[in-house]
């Protein structure tokens, strides 16, 4: 009636017992009393298998599953731990491919709104600081820890084991096992068997074993013991390794912020103003930020950027830098960066000067100074101001300091009317960046202008794909193009745009341009506008055209001209040819000036898609020609204004027009009330030096030590158990030999030994 529940989990067949709870299979079989119902303790004996049925004591009601042991037992698993290995891989790949501790202004940039709060709820922008990947990294110190703990003593105790508790019978179950018979006797065979075994770097042991008929020496040799510590040194240097990272993590801030009141700084400021609750404590174990030191200039706090804001770390000493140096290859890409700096203890009065140069870092008091990067200092520019609206042709002057404003209102340099129709627009010009030199790939750069048709992207892919493979699709035109700024134009609503002009003109396509970009966003690369220079390498003659252009007037009288030259000999003004060749110059001009919508050649295109399909090709040619005559006199009627000789009309000045023509229409998309022109700069050089703290430096490069120490000796040591079993024969002379050998990887050499060592001791 009662049947036997066995436990789920027999564990090794060891002398204790295991109870047997009675229970029924229906609730009418229950006996009227549950506290006499009994259990039956089967006792199990290992070495006479004899199983006794013992009466115990009443049975104690069932106390279920040890949560907590299975708890354990869960986490100190090898699968739990390769679970959390691959999540920190995974996280680790996420942090590599997606760049980290930016601003959060660039993500919102790269993917939108939603994506931008959803990868923030994850913490992906700080994978390595976020409380996920923090906790991961506990748990696998914790599981690996504890397997250690259950599997150290076991093995340690296994490397000092001879086991040497063996038969005859069991060294005949082996898989590798040899016998043979010798003349020598028992013990000079033992003897002989044990000196063969030490020669071939076996430890040994002798054991003599009696029996009622017969008495045998067993021979215990074992060889690559080690290999177990490789497996406790490899798990240990996996411990090692995560307790340095998380010293090196950003814990210490956390705690700070949790237990200290400490709020990272929003906004601009200047940093000894800044209050102490944005202040790290100079005691602060574990730390990793950025300072810029101008020439000339001290720094004595460093910048640990957040995702929303920053902490100032205050440093123990403070650093001067009294000269950065960069030189260059011959293609004018850097080759060194140094910062000659003075560095001062403010506790010991202690000043020392030195050179830090990229990968030869300062350590003092346990920080250690890098050589980052550098940027601009402050550098004082001289740009002259070209206005690119309306038809002032005035240019004035504008001084900036790289790192502040400027600021400038439109209505004092251009006429009101002529500028976006407004009467007083305020502009503020941010300074962001300045390059004494710059190396481009010239066979990038690339006109502002539409996107190409459908037809014109496909035939541009094939020409790039297709042809020799000698020329390739990412041909490199490296030149050093000289000195730049950049620049944000932002207006009274906030909107801004970025730009980068080149103080130097550049040759491109035999001939000579200057290049301005723009961009909308950060996130895009610089479009650029090319503007041809002049006889005097300067864009005066260009922006002299731009503004003839965009006056009324001005492109009247250049119509009158045109019809003039080009009629020559007739009666003019009172001719209807031309009054009507004036007429269509003057409208060629208006169409190419455009209606404030568009302009350049997208308004000429447009004004010929109205004309009959077949009459295009015929409207298109007289149109450009009728046009191309008209800029020409332009031109000159611009210069007589001012009281400039006309210019000879040769290949040279021709080349001129058509550039300009086509820099005049892509204008349009520049999009910028002026353009900047870099005269003159007074250079300043600043150096960006990483400071860190990172007192789990030494710990992790031990566990690096040790993780290489524990995987060679796991990989190239190989543990081997020998056994010889040696007895007297008992109907003849000599003894007999009984070989028996076990490895924990069986591999091509092993079997290759076996077969050496059985065939050397028998013989």
């Amino acid at each position: 009636m009662l049947l036997a529940q066995v436990s789920r989990r027999w564990g090794p067949l060891i002398n204790r017992p295991f109870l047997f709870y009675m229970k029924t299979d229906t609730p009418s079989q229950l006996p009227d009393d549950i506290d006499t119902v009994t259990s039956t303790s089967v006792s199990i004996s290992r070495n006479r298998g004899q199983i006794s049925d013992q009466l115990s004591e009443p049975l104690q009601p069932y106390a279920g599953i040890n949560h907590f042991g299975a708890f354990i037992e869960l986490i100190s698993s090898m699968r739990f731990a390769i679970s959390l290995l691959s999540l920190i891989s995974i996280a680790s790949i996420i942090g590599t491919v997606l760049k980290q501790n930016e601003p959060m202004a660039n993500y919102v940039n790269q993917f939108g709104p939603f994506w931008f709060e959803m990868f923030r709820t994850l913490s992906l922008y700080s994978v390595y600081s976020s409380w996920w990947f923090l906790l991961i990294m506990a748990f696998l110190v914790l599981s690996t820890g504890l397997c250690l703990i259950r599997n150290t003593p076991k093995m340690l105790k296994d490397m000092r084991s001879w086991r040497d508790n063996v038969r005859e019978q069991s060294l005949k179950n082996f898989a590798h096992k040899a016998e043979w018979s010798s003349e020598l006797s028992r013990t000079a065979l033992a003897a002989h068997l044990r000196s063969q075994l030490a020669q071939r770097g076996y430890k040994t042991k002798l054991v003599g074993i009696d029996h009622a008929t017969s008495a045998a020496t067993l021979i215990v040799g074992k060889q690559g013991a080690a290999t177990k510590l490789g497996y406790i040194f490899a798990h240990s240097a996996i411990i090692i390794i995560l307790i340095g990272g998380l010293l090196d993590s950003d814990l210490s801030i956390r705690f700070e912020q949790w237990f200290m009141g400490k709020v990272p700084f929003e906004g601009n400021g200047i940093i000894s103003q800044i209050a102490q609750k944005h202040r790290l404590s100079m005691d602060n174990p574990t730390f990793r930020g950025n300072t810029m030191i101008s020439e000339g200039q001290v720094s004595s706090s460093a910048i640990i950027p957040q995702p929303n804001g920053i902490f100032i770390q205050d440093l123990p000493f403070s650093i001067r830098l009294n000269k950065f140096i960069i030189e260059f290859y011959s293609t004018g890409m850097p080759k060194l960066f140094a910062s000659e700096v003075e560095v001062q203890d403010p506790v010991s009065g202690k000043t020392f000067p030195a050179v830090i140069k990229v990968n030869e870092p300062l350590v003092y008091q346990g920080v250690a100074i890098y050589q980052s990067s550098f940027e601009d200092g402050g550098s004082k520019l001289q740009l002259t101001a070209y206005p690119m609206a309306g038809a002032n042709d005035k240019a004035f002057s504008v001084s900036g300091e790289v790192g502040g404003n400027t600021s400038f209102n439109t209505s004092n340099n251009a006429p009101p009317d002529r500028l976006h129709g407004a009467s007083d627009e305020q502009y503020s010009i941010e300074w962001t960046g300045f390059r004494p030199f710059n190396v481009e790939n010239m066979s990038d750069v690339r006109s502002v202008k539409k996107e190409q048709a459908l037809d014109q992207q496909i035939m541009s892919s094939l020409s790039e794909h297709s042809g020799s493979a000698a020329k390739g699709i990412n041909a490199k035109d490296l030149k050093n193009v000289g000195a730049s700024v950049q620049y944000k134009l932002r207006d009274k609503n906030g909107q801004a745009r970025e730009f980068s002009n080149y103080m130097q003109s550049v040759k491109i396509d035999n001939a000579w341009v200057f290049l301005a970009g723009v961009r909308d966003s950060p996130s895009e690369s610089f479009r650029y506008l090319r503007i041809p220079a002049d006889d005097n390498d300067s864009v005066h003659e260009w922006m002299r055209i731009r503004a003839a252009l965009m006056n009324p007037s001005t492109r009247a009288q250049a119509a009158g001209e045109y019809a003039k030259s080009a009629l020559a000999g007739t009666q003019l003004g009172t001719s209807p040819l031309h009054v009507q060749l004036a007429t269509s110059a003057e409208r060629g001009l208006d169409i190419f000036a455009g209606d404030g919508k568009v302009a350049g050649y997208a308004a000429v295109s447009q004004f010929l898609e109205k004309i009959p399909l077949e009459e295009q090709a015929k409207a298109a040619e007289v149109f450009i020609k009728l046009l191309n005559g008209s800029l020409w006199k332009l031109w000159q009627v611009a210069r007589q204004k001012e009281g400039l000789p006309d210019l000879e009309l040769n290949e040279k000045h021709a080349q001129f027009l058509e550039l300009a023509s086509n820099a005049l229409s892509e204008s349009f998309f520049y999009n910028a009330p002026i353009y900047l022109q870099l005269n003159s700069y007074d250079e300043v050089k600043a150096s960006v030096l990483q400071v860190t703290r990172s007192p789990g430096k030494n710990v992790v490069y031990l566990g690096c030590i040790l993780l290489v120490v524990g995987i060679f000796s796991m990989l190239y040591i190989r543990e081997r158990r020998v056994w010889i079993w040696v007895r007297d024969q008992p109907l003849a002379q000599g003894s007999y030999a009984l070989l028996a050998i076990s490895t924990q990887r069986k591999t091509i050499d092993f079997e290759k030994e076996f077969v050496q060592l059985k065939t050397d001791l028998a013989s």
